[in-house]
């Protein structure tokens, strides 16, 4: 009895065991096979991809290209891809051999050990002609193809005003919440112009070859090989920067040669106020890249100018007719009018203390201004583009107001009204100190600014948005601020003359043998921190080129570093001499001096 008892037992809990696998085979074939687990996992997916061998051709984000169409981010490279299961087949190697004219052998042992689709090539990809792709194709070899895949460019360039791409999948349900087709390993952007333009690069999903296997690795439906992609011909799209890749490169390479720790560089076309090129330091480190602010873009965040912001006082002086042909300044006293000056540097005329930067002519005469109108510093300011954001901004579609260097920060002069009764801090602001802040990028096109005679023009860093095939999607017109922002032409113009005296006699003169005539101002931030070897400031020069045909605004700033040892001067120099040999390498010629 109680082994009839003891077998009826087993056989419940056997029964309940069957029960249990039933229904959990009945959950996963049919309940949820493609939402399984909390983890939503897509078995029957999985199981197509456990069968399936693949390479993508192209991922589908859309690409940034420069302004000769020069790849930025990835490009596209005419490329052989080869099949593993050629090797277990008779295939026409000798006829694939003659078109690249590269050994048999070496096709053949590219996929010996293989076991996924593979690009052949030893070292890097072999880069096929139109001619050979063609040929290769006409020959119908199944696991045998020639085409154009997407490849990374073999480094980072302009990383910080390209910007970051992340998985981020609750970033992506936020921003694209009709988008459910996306993949949640989708990557978005995070900053730069990969963040702004992000709506137009998400893909529409990926390129790819595929054939499916058995369990032995061999082909499970035959050898055909298939390509799927997404069915909208124009897409991805490719962003055409304004940058210029040659001299972003040189930007680049002489900001990391000269160890510019925190600081960059900034070039602009005059014409246009396109920015030819962009580099911020440090580095973005890509593994904590806002943990340690690597990612902050320098070149768009505010900083002390310092002297560099004396052409504001100077450029009120000029437009409001203060009288300064027979007057002299002490420049043997501070910027307060006392004994203790940095430089002693005597008695100096108006145009002598713009080029050696005396700080005492500069305070005098904005405390002078200010007496008679308390909004002279800031007028001025934002005359010259300084205090408001100067980036490319307008209405995109349905998109309003759309800005394309989002992460750009505006101005500043005054932190409180009362100081403008204060004549110390009247001296301060004066010079570039206290509370003013500004952005390199806009100093660079207040440069561009006086360059071409006073007009402000919006900075552009992508001028078109193109289909798939070349035809423009979008482009971004040239713009200028209202035209009574503006300072007259008779101010830029004294401003020119003023600058090129900073190079023929001033604090520019390093800048006297180079190959372009160079116009400009220098200018030295104390920041208000010590360290054992002395003050830190901010270290600048901003200037154009040539002088006398104006091509070029250029940008250098070395921030929080010893003012003795700031390679600022050093990196101008061998920008300007590095513009020089591009222009004469594509066989450019302008006015030299």
């Amino acid at each position: 009895m109680k082994v009839k008892k003891r077998g009826f037992a087993v056989l419940i809990i056997f029964m309940m065991m069957i029960s249990i696998l039933v229904i959990r085979l009945v959950d996963i074939q049919l309940l949820h096979p493609e939402s399984f687990t909390s983890n939503n996992i897509n078995l029957i997916k999985s199981s197509v991809s456990q069968r399936t061998q693949e390479i993508v051709i192209d991922q589908g984000r859309g690409r940034f290209i420069d302004r000769n169409a020069n790849a930025l981010t990835h490009e596209y490279y005419p490329s052989l891809v080869l099949f593993p299961f050629l090797k277990n087949t008779e295939w026409p190697v000798e006829q694939v051999s003659d078109i690249l004219e590269v050994p048999s052998s070496e096709l053949t042992a590219s996929i010996e050990e293989a076991k996924e689709p593979v690009v052949f090539g030893k070292e890097k990809p072999l880069e096929l002609t139109e001619t050979q792709m063609n040929r290769i194709n006409e020959l119908e070899i199944p696991g045998v193809f020639a085409v154009y895949r997407q490849y990374a460019i073999d480094s980072d360039i302009a990383e910080h005003l390209l910007g970051i791409i992340r998985e981020n999948h609750e970033l992506l349900s936020k921003r694209y919440p009709e988008k459910t087709y996306l993949s949640p390993k989708t990557k978005v952007g995070i900053t730069g112009l990969q963040a702004a333009f992000d709506e137009f690069l998400l893909p529409e999903g990926e390129a790819k070859l595929l054939y499916h296997v058995a369990g032995d690795g061999n082909p499970l439906f035959g050898i055909d090989v298939k390509y799927t992609a997404p069915a909208n011909p124009y897409y991805p799209v490719s962003i055409k920067t304004t940058i210029d890749r040659e001299m972003q490169q040189l930007a680049e390479k002489l900001v990391e040669e000269h160890g510019i720790k925190k600081g960059g560089v900034v070039l602009l076309d005059v014409k246009t106020s396109d920015i030819l090129a962009m580099v911020s330091a440090p580095s973005i480190n890509h593994s904590n890249p806002f943990g340690d602010g690597s990612a902050d873009n320098q070149m768009l965040l505010p900083h002390f100018p310092g002297s560099v912001f004396k052409i504001v006082t100077t450029a009120a002086v000029i437009e409001k007719n203060v009288d300064v042909s027979k007057r002299t300044f002490n420049c043997d006293l501070d910027l307060y009018g006392q004994s203790n000056p940095v430089y002693e540097l005597g008695e100096l005329d108006f145009r002598e203390s713009f080029a050696k930067s005396c700080n005492y002519t500069f305070t005098s005469l904005a405390q002078e201004l200010i007496e008679k109108d308390s909004n002279i510093i800031e007028e001025y300011a934002a005359k010259l583009g300084l205090i408001t954001p100067v980036g490319w901004h307008g209405d995109v579609f349905r998109l309003q107001d759309f800005k394309q260097l989002s992460g750009e920060y505006k101005g500043s002069i005054w932190g409180d009204e009362k100081d403008k009764s204060v004549p110390k801090a009247v001296a301060q602001i004066s010079i570039g100190q206290k509370d003013v802040r500004v952005t390199p990028l806009a100093i660079a096109n207040m440069m561009a600014t006086i360059a071409r005679g006073g007009e402000i023009k919006q900075v552009r860093a992508v001028s078109e948005v193109l289909y798939k095939n070349g035809t423009t999607l979008f482009s971004f017109p040239e713009q200028s601020f209202k035209q009574e922002e503006n300072i007259a032409p008779y101010t830029a113009m004294k401003l020119q003359e003023l600058m090129q005296e900073v190079v023929e006699s001033g604090t520019g003169s390093k800048f006297q043998s180079l190959p372009y005539k160079v116009a400009g101002k220098s200018g030295t931030a104390e920041i208000g921190r010590e360290v054992s070897e002395g003050s830190l400031v901010n270290k600048w020069f901003a200037g154009y080129f040539p002088a006398e045909e104006p091509r070029y605004a250029l940008v250098v700033v070395d921030l929080e570093q010893i003012g003795s040892k700031s390679p600022t001067n050093d990196v101008y120099f061998d920008m300007v001499n590095g513009i020089y040999q591009i222009n004469l390498s594509r066989n450019e010629t302008i006015k030299e001096s």
